[in-house]
């Protein structure tokens, strides 16, 4: 209706009987702020959400996240046993390097051979084994090393590695 119709006819009448009570009953409310539907013409209808999605999505967030933590921790632990492994490694040569016969001594920062002499017995040479040539005196290569100045080994060639 236009705005000079409503004026000239006059206020509507209101016809009681085809008023729904209960439906009014459930838009009114004392607290606008809690009902699912816009309460005023400015305002925003508020969406009730599945609760299931939301807690799932929630849960999936949290799986991806904690899949990533323990992979982080599991890379971690990989590294560090491999570091555990060499130092237990360069232990072991280090023992039988102490162990073997040296007919010299070794200097800091120079290269050395290990080799298994016998089967009791191991010996450090200052020989590459590619200097024996084919009458190597020794039964196996063992590995490659360096001393250091804290008189450990630092392993360069490991023969039990590369086999």
């Amino acid at each position: 209706m236009s705005k000079e119709k409503r004026i000239k006819t006059g206020p509507v009448e209101i016809d009681v009987d085809q008023i729904d009570m209960e439906l009014m009953k459930e838009r009114t409310t004392d607290l606008p702020g809690l009902i699912a539907y816009a309460h005023s013409i400015g305002g925003f209808s508020i969406v009730p959400n599945d609760e299931g999605m939301v807690k799932s999505e929630a849960m999936n967030a949290m799986k991806d996240q904690t899949n990533m933590q323990m992979n982080q921790i599991y890379e971690q632990m990989q590294l560090l046993a491999s570091q555990a492994a060499k130092i237990k490694r360069r232990a072991e040569i280090s023992i039988d390097i102490y162990e073997a016969e040296i007919k010299f001594k070794p200097v800091i920062n120079k290269i050395y051979f290990l080799y298994k002499k016998s089967e009791e017995k191991n010996i450090l040479s200052m020989i590459h084994p590619k200097e024996w040539g084919e009458k190597m005196p020794f039964q196996t290569f063992l590995a490659e090393v360096k001393l250091m100045a804290d008189h450990t080994w630092l392993v360069i060639e490991d023969a039990k590695e590369n086999q």
